[in-house]
């Protein structure tokens, strides 16, 4: 079975709900522990385009959010429901989220 990185970032005063999110959807289980994830802070920056409906800022106007970025593992029977609880949960438009696939060494 493989085991998978999936890296988040969301609006730093949203983390602890997607956090739970992850969890629930089976996403940071490590060993006899679920909820399992790893937080840094940092700025997101983005420029929403003609088309976009963005939940923070406007059309035309460059955007700067204080955002958590969430990193989790999750195996490969998770991985999917993860991504989709993400999807359903984030307030973005479009959340921008990473997928490894961890080596096993």
């Amino acid at each position: 079975m493989s085991t998978y990185k999936v890296v988040v970032t969301v609006p730093s005063h949203e983390a602890d709900q997607l956090r739970r999110t992850i969890g629930d959807a089976g996403g940071g289980k490590v060993g006899n522990y679920t909820h399992c994830s790893f937080s840094v802070k940092g700025i997101g920056r983005f420029l929403p385009i003609y088309g976009a409906n963005p939940t923070i800022g406007k059309v035309g106007a460059l955007e700067e959010v204080e955002e958590d970025r969430i990193e989790i593992t999750c195996n490969s029977e998770n991985v999917k429901s993860v991504i989709a609880a993400i999807r359903k949960n984030h307030s973005y438009e479009e959340p921008a989220i990473d997928v490894y696939e961890l080596a096993e060494l």
